[in-house]
C-alpha cells in the first residue's frame, strides 16, 4: 500500500504484519512521474514515480506494475497532535485533588523551583513535613534518580527540611518502585480517569 501526503511524502506499508512503512521519503520532497522506457513497459510496469527530497537529494523510485484501488481523501486542516494524559495533565489533577497523597496533605505550589529544575509539586504533610512530588506518565528508574536528586538538595534548605519524597505515574516499573522504596520514596500510583472523574464503562451497574 502506498499512501500519498500533501506535504509530498510517501510511505511503503506491506499488506500486513507491520505497523512502520517497509520504506519513506520524509518531507520536504517532491513527485514527479518518471518517463517509461521500453524494457520498463516489458516488465510490466504501469507507471514510475520519483520521490526527491528537497535537501538531500535523497531519491526514491517506485513501480507500479498493477493498481488495484486509488482513492484521494481531504483531512482537512491539521490539529497538531494532542496527547491526552501528559504529565502537565496529571500534575494539575493531582494539584487539584492533593488529598490522593494523603489526608491532610495541602498544596503548597506546582512546579517549585529548585537550582537544578522543578520539582512537579510541593506539598506538607498533616504534620507540616514537606513533601516533594515527582509525576511521570510512566514510572522507570530515572525518575526515581531524578526526584532523589531534588530531595538531596531541597533537605540542604533549612526552611524546607526534612523534606519526604512521593513517586508518582499512572505506572511504575517493578525496578522504579524497588529503587524509591529502598530511598524512602514513597509510591503513589495514578488513576487517570478517576481523576478526571471518568466512570468506567464497563460496569453494568
Amino acid at each position: 500500500m502506498l499512501m500519498l501526503k500533501n506535504d509530498g511524502s510517501i510511505l511503503v506499508h506491506s499488506d500486513g504484519g507491520s505497523y512502520k512503512p517497509l520504506n519513506w521519503m520524509s518531507p520536504p520532497c517532491s513527485l514527479a512521474d518518471l518517463e517509461l522506457e521500453d524494457d520498463h513497459r516489458a516488465a510490466g510496469i504501469s507507471e514510475m514515480w520519483q520521490v526527491t527530497h528537497k535537501k538531500t537529494a535523497d531519491k526514491l523510485v517506485v513501480s507500479l506494475f498493477e493498481i488495484f484501488h486509488d482513492t484521494s481523501f481531504d483531512l482537512g486542516v491539521d490539529p497538531g497532535l494532542i496527547k491526552d494524559g501528559v504529565e502537565a495533565h496529571l500534575q494539575e489533577l493531582l494539584a487539584d485533588q492533593i488529598d490522593l497523597v494523603g489526608d491532610g496533605h495541602q498544596l503548597v505550589r506546582r512546579e517549585y523551583m529548585t537550582a537544578i529544575g522543578p520539582v512537579d509539586i510541593l506539598a506538607r504533610d498533616a504534620s507540616g513535613t514537606a513533601v516533594a512530588i515527582e509525576i511521570k506518565r510512566r514510572g522507570e528508574i530515572d525518575g526515581v534518580e531524578q526526584l532523589t536528586r531534588y530531595l538531596e538538595l531541597m533537605n540542604r534548605d533549612p526552611l524546607l527540611a526534612p523534606v519526604t519524597g512521593v513517586f508518582a505515574a499512572q505506572e511504575i516499573k517493578p525496578q522504579a518502585r524497588t529503587l524509591a522504596e529502598d530511598r524512602g520514596i514513597r509510591c503513589l500510583v495514578l488513576d487517570y480517569d478517576a481523576m478526571r472523574g471518568m466512570e468506567d464503562q464497563n460496569t453494568l451497574f
